[in-house]
């Protein structure tokens, strides 16, 4: 039994729509600056409250911007169209380790967020159901899917990584290559019915597959009530868990509640977890975030004790608190650092990445993650592969 299925009519890019997921970005402006560089770029219809000339408008105003920005795209020949297809897909960084994955329709009655409930794709983290609300928003608009939920097959993950690396030795050409800023070259070949399709979406689609990226994605397409949702399902042998950190614009309570150690050095993401980086202009500090003897392994993570530790009882914030800012691992410590010395931000809390190891031991159990808590790599590009929804 396979949960994976053909995409019935794809959009495959033919260049320059390719971009980074709608929430991958620290900073709304470089979503801006992007789109101004690049009008073909998904982001342009993903956020378009964020392009040009719209900057402060509301996302829902900006509806009908992102249905002609795609149709546009459409018509400038940034895409072609591609039926009953899957759609091969490479990684490749810098220093040549390669990634792969499989761009495929997956069942999204298949769900599962709770041990008591049945379905072999597991959602694993808290979400912010505003964001569902505009994914949930932008589809029904557009009547198209851009951006993928990322799935890690845990079953047959070392079966699908062969098979993938061997489908594109055989594939030639790809259809197109796109570079994103860390300078990952990422390819696409669209697999048409016949046996490699069959085999391909029985390795991808078969056990178990765990949402590494796209926790409010996958539930936008449950709210939508669509029978099949976009992914791109990987293997463990190609990505890594990096760290998530967080900035926080306004400090509303000084942090001499927590135990603070002086850092001797720079503050950075910490070796190891049980303690948290946290920096501020005044300075660098450790802190020990006390754990709970009696609680289980998701609300000792260092996530989940930030966000009760440090944001609530300390701070008096909420995850959601539009003063936080959650900033995954392409950004590095450094980035984080300047911009509280710029006066952007008045507090960087740095978070060691979650081990796979807890990570695993969540899922099994199928509880939720803490939101915003694993920041997997490389992620899939939006606008690479499109899905419509007829």
């Amino acid at each position: 039994m396979t949960v994976a299925y053909p995409i019935a009519h794809a959009w495959l890019s033919t260049g320059g729509t390719g971009a980074q997921n709608y929430d991958e970005f620290a900073d709304d402006a470089e979503i801006t600056e992007i789109i101004a560089a690049n009008p073909a770029s998904a982001l342009a219809v993903e956020m378009p409250h964020r392009a040009p000339g719209s900057v402060g408008r509301a996302f829902l105003d900006c509806l009908p911007d992102a249905v002609a920005r795609l149709q546009a795209a459409k018509d400038d020949g940034h895409y072609v169209s591609a039926g009953d297809v899957v759609v091969l897909y490479r990684i490749t960084a810098p220093d040549g380790a390669r990634a792969y994955g499989l761009w495929c329709m997956v069942a999204t009655d298949q769900i599962s967020t709770s041990a008591d409930e049945p379905g072999a794709v597991i959602r694993n983290e808290d979400v912010f159901i505003e964001k569902v609300r505009e994914r949930v928003a932008l589809a029904e608009a557009t009547k198209h899917l851009l951006s993928p939920v990322l799935l890690l097959q845990t079953a047959q993950g070392e079966a699908l990584h062969t098979a993938l690396a061997q489908a594109v030795t055989d594939a030639g050409s790809p259809a197109v290559v796109d570079t994103d800023p860390a300078g990952r070259a990422h390819e696409i070949w669209a697999v048409g019915a016949g046996a490699t399709r069959d085999r391909l979406l029985a390795l991808a689609g078969g056990g178990e597959l765990v949402v590494a990226d796209g926790n409010h994605r996958s539930l936008a397409a449950q709210t939508a009530g669509y029978p099949r949702f976009l992914a791109v399902i990987t293997t463990p042998e190609s990505v890594a868990i990096q760290p998530y950190n967080r900035l926080v614009s306004e400090l509303t309570a000084p942090l001499d509640a927590l135990e603070l150690e002086p850092l001797t050095g720079p503050a950075g993401v910490p070796a190891t977890g049980g303690r948290v980086h946290l920096y501020t202009r005044e300075g660098a500090w450790s802190a020990e975030l006390p754990r709970v003897a009696e609680a289980g392994v998701v609300d000792n993570l260092d996530h989940a004790l930030v966000e009760r530790r440090l944001f609530a009882e300390t701070l008096g914030l909420e995850p959601g608190d539009k003063r936080i800012t959650y900033v995954g691992g392409d950004y590095p410590a450094e980035w984080l650092r300047g911009e509280v010395d710029a006066g952007r931000a008045e507090l960087a809390v740095l978070v060691a990445p979650v081990t796979v190891d807890d990570f695993v031991a969540v899922n099994l159990a199928r509880q939720k993650m803490p939101r915003k808590s694993t920041w997997f790599t490389p992620k899939a590009r939006a606008g690479l592969v499109v899905a419509q929804l007829d």
